[in-house]
């Protein structure tokens, strides 16, 4: 599902418009990305899941196409981890 396929099942869902439903998607997903850029180690969302900051080390690499030894930079990484009601709807 691509975004403003997301933001027509949200108008639908909710009977908005599509303008306030793109603008509600949107706040939902900026205050999201804020809150991690802030310094908040997670959003927990109960029953869907938990987006989660994580640090990444470090480490030695190859770049496949000259085979040449490099390193990799230590970063920040958002992992996602599914609620068990969104699990078990998915396994249903």
């Amino acid at each position: 599902m691509k975004k403003e396929e997301l933001i027509e099942n949200v108008a639908a869902e909710a009977g908005l418009s599509k303008k306030d439903s793109h603008a509600a998607v949107n706040a939902v997903f900026g205050t999201m990305a804020k809150a991690l850029e802030n310094g908040d180690d997670h959003i927990q969302l109960i029953g869907f899941g938990t987006f989660r900051v994580s640090e990444r080390g470090a480490r030695k690499g190859r770049n496949p196409q000259t085979g040449e030894a490099i390193t990799i930079k230590a970063h920040k990484a958002i992992t996602f981890k599914a609620g068990r009601k969104l699990r078990e709807a998915i396994n249903k």
